[in-house]
């Protein structure tokens, strides 16, 4: 007989038997094709890991002593790795060409799980070459004890004597352990064939053939009563995977009395229909929950997508995106597995969104830096400027041109915290020596002193003024006004405080009065009416925002500055709240006017 081919008259023996047992066992094989998840799906219950801990969690595992059975463990943990390495090195900026230079980061993580795995491997692979090595060995132990059954049905008329050597046969069998699977059903269906021969085919004793009966009886009865006992078991996947066992052991045994044959197999393939069902029962359920998991996830993604094209044009903004995208994430790790065909198309359409959000918000804060490098730039401009004035005595001139500079530094924005308080006390350094020099040369028609006198007697009248009808008091409004345009500069360190007393005074007096911070620029300018009053107040309110806006994208920068965050952020709503406030009292005056 060849070794690789079974003749037709050993597959009509051995058919019963195993058509029976593979009916079975393929159907719940077929029901596991396509629902069990394979190594891509399992990467990501790590999404949510540091490369840290996955380099830690390899190291476990190589350590463990089971670690050459958990081998798709080891798998998924290193495609975690590398596609969360290069998620990190896209968003860091870290290139090809500099993945080997100073400017990688995480080139140390990477070279040690390098390390790690390679090491694994060169194990992993000696270890299954060593297994296919024993498998190999053990066909040839399996294959000689074909040869030996078959010298013994073929070439004895009476085998009684030989039943020992028989059994001495079969325990060999059972022990010799497991061959490649390519001979597996080859090699088994010629052994059984040669069993079944050596019981049906041949005279032995009958009474030592009724014994081996019984003794294979009372095996198969108890992987009848294992099986029965496993579909109790509430773990329907462990108990699918004992009952392939038990199929195995159940082929190492020989027949039992004819009688009895049918009787017992039907008994334990009732058994086996019963933990096959509720194994395909527990993946048709798994697969109507991955079809919900499937919705939830692309109802997520949705969200994700419209979050990422949103116009955000502000640092409070991006704040309450980025919160809204790190809830949906958090949400989306509560959510189980996908279908299969599904499971990466859609965590791949999900990362997407949220690489597309992370890049625009990127975008954001390097454009918040570039424009504070221009306002840096203007701003150096200005304090040079400033010290080459500072010693001039021209000083109508001079004073005009430092009052224009100090307007020009208010209008032009932040610049990088760290440098703001340095830029500002060189420039009032500057402003302050070139002031405190025209104070001290006061005199004549630059008798700052006594202008300082002159603007005192001014607030004095004001705050003395007793309101009269509204044509009087607009008359007088004019004429403190004029007054006060009238009287040349003050001592630049008295200019502030002079300069709120005026304002103040002629607020409490006129309320529709709103001078701004020169006084002087309401000097020949008729009184505004109480809308234009309201109106300005609320361009300035919009102006605050913009600042507060502003201040949080440079605190975002540092560390520890959740708490600056969190105070502009109250601010903007206050303003905001103002605003409104200020839009109603608005209209209403435009009703009165109409």
């Amino acid at each position: 007989m060849s070794e690789n081919i079974i003749p037709e008259e050993i597959r009509k023996v051995a058919a019963d038997v195993e058509n029976q047992v593979v009916e079975a066992t393929e159907q719940a094989a077929e029901a596991v094709t396509g629902k069990v998840g394979d190594v891509a799906d399992k990467v990501e219950n790590f999404a949510d890991k540091s490369l840290s801990e996955l380099s830690d969690m390899f190291v476990e595992l190589k350590g463990s002593a089971e670690r050459m059975s958990r081998s798709k463990e080891a798998e998924s943990i290193k495609s975690a790795f590398y596609k969360l390495l290069g998620r990190l090195k896209g968003e860091s900026g870290v290139s090809d060409e500099t993945a080997s230079s100073q400017d990688n980061p995480f080139e140390a993580v990477e070279q040690n799980f390098k390390a790690l795995y390679a090491d694994y491997k060169k194990e992993r692979a000696e270890f299954n070459k060593e297994q296919d090595a024993r498998r190999e060995e053990n066909l040839a132990k399996k294959q000689a004890i074909i040869e030996e059954l078959k010298a013994l049905v073929e070439g004895q008329d009476d085998v009684s004597a030989q039943f020992p050597a028989f059994r001495e046969l079969q325990n060999r069998w059972r022990e010799a352990g497991p061959v490649p699977a390519t001979a597996f059903r080859n090699i088994n269906d010629t052994y059984q064939f040669y069993v079944e021969k050596f019981y049906d085919m041949v005279k032995i004793n009958r009474d030592l053939r009724d014994l081996d009966f019984r003794k294979n009886l009372e095996a198969k009865e108890a992987f009848c009563e294992a099986a029965e006992k496993l579909s109790e078991n509430e773990n329907v996947v462990s108990a699918f995977h004992e009952l392939q066992k038990l199929h195995e052991q159940w082929k190492e045994f020989g027949p039992v009395a004819k009688e009895k044959r049918e009787d017992i197999w039907n008994r334990f393939k009732a058994a086996t229909a019963v933990i096959n069902k509720r194994y395909q029962a527990h993946f048709e359920g798994l697969k109507e929950q991955q079809a919900d998991n499937l919705t939830k996830k692309t109802e997520l993604c949705e969200k994700t997508e419209e979050i990422a094209a949103r116009e955000i044009t502000n640092t409070a903004g991006w704040n309450a995106a980025s919160k809204e995208i790190e809830e949906i994430q958090a949400a989306w790790r509560r959510i189980g597995y996908a279908t299969k065909k599904d499971n990466q198309k859609i965590y791949d359409r999900f990362r997407a969104a949220c690489d597309a959000f992370f890049t625009r918000k990127r975008e954001f804060y390097s454009g918040i830096k570039d424009n504070m490098s221009e306002n840096l730039e203007k701003k150096l401009s200005l304090i040079e400027q400033a010290e080459a004035l500072k010693t001039s005595t021209e000083w109508k001139k001079a004073t005009d041109q430092f009052i224009a500079l100090q307007k020009q530094w208010k209008e032009i924005g932040a610049v990088p915290r760290k440098k703001s308080e340095a830029l500002w006390k060189r420039f009032r350094a500057a402003c302050d020596e070139y002031f405190a020099a025209r104070d001290a040369n006061a005199g004549g028609e630059n008798d700052f002193y006594g202008n300082l006198r002159a603007k005192r007697k001014v607030v004095e009248d004001i705050q003395a003024y007793e309101p009269a009808d509204a044509a009087a008091n607009e008359a007088a409004m004019r004429a403190f006004q004029d007054r006060w345009a009238a009287i040349g500069h003050v001592p630049f360190k008295e200019k502030d405080a002079i300069g709120r007393a005026y304002r103040d005074a002629m607020q409490e007096k006129f309320p529709e009065f709103s001078a701004p911070r020169g006084a002087s620029a309401h000097a020949g300018r008729a009184p505004r009416s109480p809308k234009d009053a309201l109106i300005e107040k609320y361009n300035k309110l919009q102006q605050n925002i913009t600042t507060y806006e502003n201040n949080i994208g440079f605190f975002s920068a540092s560390k520890n500055s959740e708490p600056l965050i969190r105070q502009m952020e109250e601010r903007i709503e206050q303003a905001k709240a103002e605003l409104k406030e200020l839009e109603a009292q608005i209209r209403k005056a435009e009703e009165g006017e109409a």
